[in-house]
């Protein structure tokens, strides 16, 4: 529902290794909407059958069911919404921590202090989405009392996509904000050695009913994913994507991943990239910094679990309704202005943040579910296998 600013609307059975074979088939896939051809021929998941399967899985290694449930749907959210690289894809990092023990699901947050407008969350090593949920419905309810609430957690861990949390906001006729710091991936501007996580960060701002901003972004160029994949396939990455263990701009994806590491948003100090690398620094600092989390290179490396991750994550919710009235039809207005402009000679209509998820959505609501590359089914059938639960059901 709306509120009054917008009218609109147990051990597991697994070796580790196991899961690593398991996982490494997944990845093969990497990011299947953009290299892998007729997605309209892929085999159909409902949104439901997903949840149950993710769910399914992640209670057979030992995860409260109520958790369980949190990720599900932050799993699904990512796929539904097109952001495969962060839904099913990510179901056996999660899968493998529970089982292993460097992610926990016998507790539950707790507040360590508050105030009328903020407060601060140990989130207890548990699962990302469950800190990130008790979290952000924190601040909503702050906001909806003071005019704003800003919450900030430590020990936490991965928490899938950002916009999940921003978007729980926006829903409530709220701006919603989230980030998180990761694992050291970036290089900052003029540096050698990966210092900063590709540190996402969100913005879910109201308008009309279904149809809200929601910015979604890394502070890197590109995702680890994205090199990954290009590494696989044997394909040279364009420039300001990644550097070398020198720093220099380098165009092979396996020294970037083996040796360098993400260059910041806007690639190099000459087109800007000491931009992005300050908007990482923005979210360590509101994350890793104000929250006493790991920070910088302190965090453990991408995949590393040999100890937990306490990653600093932030939260924030705004009532529009605390300043000027109207929010939600000024932002519906600019949203639709720049729709409406001229595209550029050769170029498509224009969109604003929010829009290729949207058409993503209803692609999947005229199939009846999400569609999946056969190599994800095929990985979800030898999981199920492995963990003695049901494979997920295709709807085609």
């Amino acid at each position: 529902m709306r509120s009054k600013g917008c009218n609109s609307p147990t051990k597991p059975t697994m070796a580790v290794s196991q899961y690593r074979l398991l996982a490494a088939k997944l990845r093969r896939g990497g990011d299947f909407r953009r290299f892998c051809s007729n997605p309209k021929e892929w085999p159909v998941v409902s949104n439901d059958e997903v949840q149950r399967f993710i769910e399914d899985c992640m209670i057979k290694v030992g995860t409260r069911p109520a958790h369980a449930q949190s990720l599900g749907g932050n799993l699904v959210a990512a796929d539904y919404r097109g952001h495969y690289s962060h839904g099913l894809n990510r179901l056996d990092m999660y899968v493998h921590d529970i089982s292993t023990g460097i992610t926990v699901s016998d507790r539950e947050p707790k507040i360590v202090s508050e105030r009328v407008a903020t407060a601060y969350v140990d989130g207890c090593n548990l699962l990302g989405p469950v800190v990130g949920n008790f979290c952000i419905q924190l601040a909503i309810s702050k906001a909806k009392a003071a005019g704003i609430g800003l919450v900030t957690a430590k020990n936490s861990n991965h928490y899938g996509i950002a916009g999940w949390y921003a978007m729980q906001a926006s829903e409530e006729g709220l701006l919603g904000m989230s980030m998180t710091n990761t694992s050291p991936l970036s290089v900052p501007t003029r540096a050698q050695k990966p210092t900063l996580g590709t540190n996402p960060m969100s913005l879910a701002a109201p308008a009309n009913p279904g149809d809200d901003f929601v910015l979604d972004m890394a502070t890197t160029t590109v995702a680890l994913g994205k090199i990954e994949l290009h590494d696989r396939k044997g394909i040279p990455i364009p420039n300001s994507w990644g550097v070398d263990e020198q720093g220099k701009e380098c165009n092979d994806p396996k020294v970037v991943v083996d040796h360098g590491g993400l260059m910041p948003l806007g690639g190099s100090e000459m087109t800007g990239g000491y931009k992005g690398y300050g908007l990482a620094m923005l979210v360590e600092i509101f994350c890793g910094i104000l929250a006493n989390a790991d920070y910088g290179p302190n965090i453990r490396k991408w995949r590393n679990t040999d100890r937990i991750a306490n990653l600093g994550q932030c939260f924030i919710a705004i009532d529009p309704e605390s300043f000027a009235p109207g929010f939600c039809d000024r932002m519906a207005d600019l949203m639709q202005i720049c729709r409406t402009l001229p595209p550029a000679p050769g170029e498509e209509a224009v969109l604003v943040a929010g829009d290729p998820e949207r058409q993503h959505m209803e692609e999947c609501q005229q199939r009846g579910g999400i569609p999946y590359h056969p190599n994800q089914i095929q990985f979800g059938e030898e999981l199920a296998k492995k963990l003695g639960v049901k494979p997920m059901q295709t709807v085609t």
